[in-house]
Parts: structure tokens; C-alpha cells; sequence
């Protein structure tokens, strides 16, 4: 089945308000990134709850056993065992950022991709996290890095779909657009 980013986004509401209600916010993310985790290494146990033909059941029980061995809450432990028993294993990645973007939500903050030529120091860091974030109205920015080599220079953040293109390449496009249009 094909993961769908509404049904993701679902099943991370259901979950991150049980976790709020519960004031296991961090705990739960924490635990979703050790259920990822062992689903991206573990391509067999992937495989498992893909399979249509596995009852519901099984599944369940196979999930809450894979649950109990990693340690994790057992709100964590009850999620994945409802997710495998209605065959959504697959959304369990959407699930998880779904998650996260709800607890940055909750928690003030955003988290932004940002690319850049070489790799900028910590006061650089810094000052961009406190600029975009003045630009987003005192959201707490949380950078994202990843050195681009293809860039001439500067940085191009992307906030969800707010994109500040700061790159000499940008610069230069939109010179040339001037030049060109007038």
C-alpha cells in the first residue's frame, strides 16, 4: 500500500496528543526514532508487515514483541502494535515527521534545510538561526545543514514552503533576469 502524507499526519495527531496528554512528548519522539531505526536496517521485519496475508492479529503481536525488546514506552509499544495491525507500517516514516512537526509546533520552533557552499562555523550558524528567526516572528529556528559543493556561495534556507535564496547563484540569476527583462 502506498504510504498517503493525510493518513501519516492522522495517526502522528492521534499520537502526539496521547503523548501530550501523558507529558511524554520527547519520550515518544525518542522512541519513534528507535522504531525507525530498526525498520530501516531491518528489511525482513519490513517485509513481515507488508505481507497482506498475515492476520491483523499476528502482526499486532508480532509488533508488540519487537516493541517490548527495544525498551520503549508502552504508549510507543501500543502505537506500533495498532500501526502493524492495520497494515500502515509503511506510513510509519510520514508518521514520525508528522510528529515531529507537531512537537515543533507546540514547542515554538521550526526546523529549516539549509544548504550552503562550506560548511558555516558556529557563530555563522548562530546568526542565521537569529535572522530567519526574526523573519518567521520569533520562532525558534533549529539549521538543518548540508554542505552543497555545487554552490558558488551563501546559503539557501528552506522553512516549509518559504524559500530564502541568499546564494551567489541566486544572486546571480536574478541579475541576469534584470538585465535581461529589464
Amino acid at each position: 500500500m502506498k504510504a498517503s502524507p493525510g493518513v501519516g499526519r492522522s495517526y502522528a495527531k492521534a499520537l502526539f496528543e496521547l503523548a501530550r496528554e501523558r507529558n511524554q512528548v520527547d519520550a515518544i519522539s525518542r522512541d519513534l526514532g528507535i522504531i525507525l531505526d530498526l525498520f530501516a536496517r531491518e528489511t525482513q521485519l519490513r517485509a513481515f508487515f507488508a505481507r497482506p496475508w498475515i492476520a491483523a492479529s499476528a502482526k499486532r503481536a508480532a509488533a508488540a514483541e519487537v516493541a517490548a525488546r527495544l525498551e520503549v514506552a508502552p504508549l510507543a509499544r501500543d502505537f506500533l502494535a495498532l500501526v502493524a495491525a492495520q497494515g500502515r507500517v509503511d506510513h510509519l516514516e510520514m508518521i514520525a515527521a508528522a510528529y515531529r512537526e507537531l512537537q515543533d509546533e507546540a514547542a515554538g520552533r521550526v526546523r529549516a534545510r539549509v544548504r550552503t557552499a562550506v560548511p558555516l562555523s558556529e557563530a555563522e550558524r548562530s546568526a542565521l538561526a537569529s535572522r530567519l528567526g526574526r523573519a518567521l516572528g520569533g520562532k525558534h529556528v533549529m539549521l538543518e545543514e548540508v554542505a552543497d559543493r555545487e554552490l558558488l556561495g551563501g546559503f539557501v534556507a528552506e522553512v516549509g514552503s518559504l524559500l530564502v535564496d541568499g546564494s551567489l547563484d541566486g544572486q546571480l540569476a536574478r541579475l541576469r533576469h534584470r538585465l535581461v527583462h529589464g
